[in-house]
Order: C-alpha cells, then structure tokens, then sequence
C-alpha cells in the first residue's frame, strides 16, 4: 500500500510540475501564436539556476553558493526570464518555421553548454544533494513528498489563476489578437514586438520554475534530463489538452504523462528483456500516434479553447 502512495504521489508531482511547463507554453502558443521549440532549454536554466545557487558547497564547482530554497527558485525564473529576454530580442522576428528552428538550436545549445561546461554544471556526473524544503521533515519519506505534492499543487493554482486574469486583461487581448491578425492588431497601433516579447519571457519564467521545481523534488540535476524529447511531451500535452485552454494545459500534462508512464510500465512487464532497450522510442512512437489522432479526429483537443460560435452555439 505505501508504494503505491509513493508511487502515486510521485507521479502527480512530476505530472503537475509539467503541467507549469505547459502553462508557459500555453501563453506563448495557444495565446501569442509564438512557436517556441525551445521548451527543454528553459526548463534546462531553471534546473541549473536552482541547482548553482542552492547545492551545498563543493571545491571542484564554480556556484554551489547553499542558499535557501525559495531563493534558488526566485534565481531560476530571474535566470529564465534573463535568457529569454536575450534570446527573444534576437529571434522574436522570425515567423513560424524560423522561429521554431531557431529556438530548438538554441535549446540543443544549453543541453550541450551543460553537458560540457563541468566546472559550472558538474558535466554528465550533474549535481546531487539539491535542497528540498520538506526532505527530512518527517522520518517517513512519503510525507515528505507529500508536503512537497501539497506545495505543488498550490504553486499549480497560483499560477493558473494568475494566468486566467492575465488572459482576461486587456494585454491578454491584445496576445490574442496577435495570434489571430497580427497585421490588425499593428495597424491598431499596437507594439507588436513588445507584447511577443514579454509573452515569451513570461512564459520561459514558467518553464524554468518548472525545472527547478523538477530537480529540487528528485534531488539531482543532469544534462539527461533535458533532451529534446521533453520539448515532444510538452508540445504534445498541450494540443491534445486543449491550446489556448489553461485548463486544457493541465489537464494535456496529467492525461500525457500518465499514457507515458502507462506504456513504459506495460513496455516493461510484457516484452521480453532484448526488447526492453526500445521501450523509449515505443513510448515516443505511441504518443505520436496519438497525437496524430487528435489532430485529426479532435483537432481542439478536449478541451480547447472555446470560440465566439462554440459559446452561442452551447
């Protein structure tokens, strides 16, 4: 019974963590229209943000300053947002396709910056011991974890209702109406560049907050932990929850997360150990799949973002 608790309560928390990822994807996509394919760059930043400024001091590595929790975690989104701000201003001008490639080199950029840059980062051996601000709380470990689900789950309601009254504002209007005419919305006078550019920074926060809340719950930081695969998940949890939906956003990141697990688990028990090796790229293949499926039998996704028609016609 215990492990399936911890089971449980490690799935929700890693699931939810992801779900904070896919809000800030959510503001840049399903609002801005901006096609960020550098998910796991970010999410990559607030992981190593975190770690530098929060891990117990060690001779061979530049950082590893010990600082509290909260502060490793404000560091990470400040990191985040900085990196963004940069990256932003440089490619914020490129449309559709440019914009995505320009982005995922980017990505591919920092996992390799952290793979080699071992003073800083602790190369392919990562950086261990990472604070958590429930570990050793209680003797039983699964209490801990679930103290830290709890803190989860609020940061999740924080940041779901923030971004609903974000969206609801006249900015949040503004993105939106970028997204559908962005030729419109500059011919209203609008500083287009500006608002892309603070929606993609304000998204990347997100996406490093989601990093560092990542590697506090597990312990440990490495490059492994953010190959361009986790951009896939991402993108996938979003459009088959629903773009432009928050509610969609989180409800993509449990239903996705838990067919991923779902189909390592069986990959597991069912095919025999030599197969065992492909259980990941089985796992990529099926989640295509149905992603595939839902762009075409529900291209909105559960539960997408309503339109105008869609609220009338209910």
């Amino acid at each position: 019974m215990i492990g399936v608790l911890s089971y449980f309560v490690f799935f929700c928390s890693v699931a939810l963590i992801l779900a904070i990822v896919v809000l800030g994807l959510n503001l840049q996509w399903g609002n801005t229209g901006l096609f960020n394919a550098g998910i796991a760059g970010f999410y990559a930043i607030g992981a190593y943000g975190f770690a530098i400024l929060t891990a117990a001091p060690r001779a061979d590595l530049i950082g590893n300053f010990g600082l509290p929790w909260i502060v490793g975690v404000a560091g990470a989104m400040a990191a985040s947002a900085f990196i963004a701000l940069v990256i932003g201003i440089a490619t914020l001008r490129l449309r559709d396709d440019y914009l995505a490639i320009a982005t995922f080199g980017i990505a591919a950029t920092i996992q390799l910056l952290a793979l080699n840059l071992d003073p800083l980062t602790g190369g392919a051996m990562g950086i261990s011991s990472l604070p958590n601000p429930f570990r050793g709380l209680f003797p039983a470990s699964i209490l801990n974890n679930l103290c830290y689900l709890a803190l989860i789950v609020a940061l999740v309601f924080v940041v779901y209702a923030g971004l609903q009254r974000i969206v609801a504002s006249p900015w949040g209007r503004v993105l939106k109406a970028i997204r559908e005419d962005e030729i419109a919305a500059r011919t209203l006078g609008k500083n287009i560049d500006m608002f892309r550019l603070q929606a993609f920074v304000l998204g990347a926060m997100l996406m490093g907050l989601g990093g560092a809340l990542y590697v506090s719950f597990i312990g440990f930081v490495s490059p492994a932990d953010f190959m361009p695969i986790l951009t896939f998940q991402v993108w996938t949890m979003l459009i088959i929850g629903g773009s432009g939906n928050n509610k969609g956003a989180i409800l993509g990141a449990v239903v996705v997360w838990g067919l991923w697990s779902l189909i390592g688990a069986v990959t597991v028990q069912f095919l025999p150990p030599h197969f065992q090796i492909y259980g990941g790229a089985t796992q990529a293949v099926l989640i295509g799949l149905i992603l595939v499926l839902t762009l075409l039998l529900r291209p909105r996704g559960l539960i997408g973002e309503r339109t105008t028609a869609s609220r009338h016609a209910t």
